[in-house]
């Protein structure tokens, strides 16, 4: 099934795969957290089906449960080899997600108020050059500018 770039892909997509996605990660990963798992499958589905056709959609929802069931295993291993070393300081642990997501957020913030327009409309948005250029009344070369000063901005941040 090829799904074409609209609106409705994510909706048709659903429809079509909700049902099979569930009992395929229950099959696969244990009935435990599976409806989670297949909620948080459909939110990164969302920035496929607006930005590129969906060829084999089974196989890309398959692949991105993986991803996160390999993401959702390494953030505990990570947590309970920080808590096993800080074994004496319990009450100040921090799951690593989410100081993740904070450093993130604080990354995304410190853009400069143009440069983090267009990162935020590109990564959250799934919207094209072409349409944050329209949307932001500026020019598609200015778009492509100011997501690689963005991009280089977050990759110096993530190295510090």
């Amino acid at each position: 099934m090829l799904l074409r770039r609209n609106s409705t892909a994510v909706s048709d997509l659903y429809d079509r795969y909700a049902s099979w996605l569930r009992t395929a990660l229950g099959a696969r990963y244990g009935t435990t957290d599976v409806e989670d798992l297949a909620q948080d499958v459909w939110l990164r589905v969302i920035p496929y089906s607006t930005q590129t056709e969906i060829r084999h959609p089974p196989s890309l929802l398959l692949k991105i449960a993986a991803n996160l069931v390999a993401d959702r295993a390494s953030t505990k291993a990570r947590l309970s080899f920080w808590e096993i070393s800080h074994s004496g300081h319990r009450d100040v642990a921090v799951c690593d997600a989410q100081t993740d997501e904070l450093f993130a957020k604080e990354i995304i913030l410190g853009l400069p108020q143009p440069l983090r327009d267009v990162f935020v409309l590109s990564r959250f948005g799934g919207l094209t050059n072409s349409q944050i250029a329209e949307q932001l009344g500026i020019r598609p070369k200015t778009v492509e500018w100011r997501m690689t000063k963005a991009l280089a901005h977050c990759a110096a941040q993530f190295r510090r």
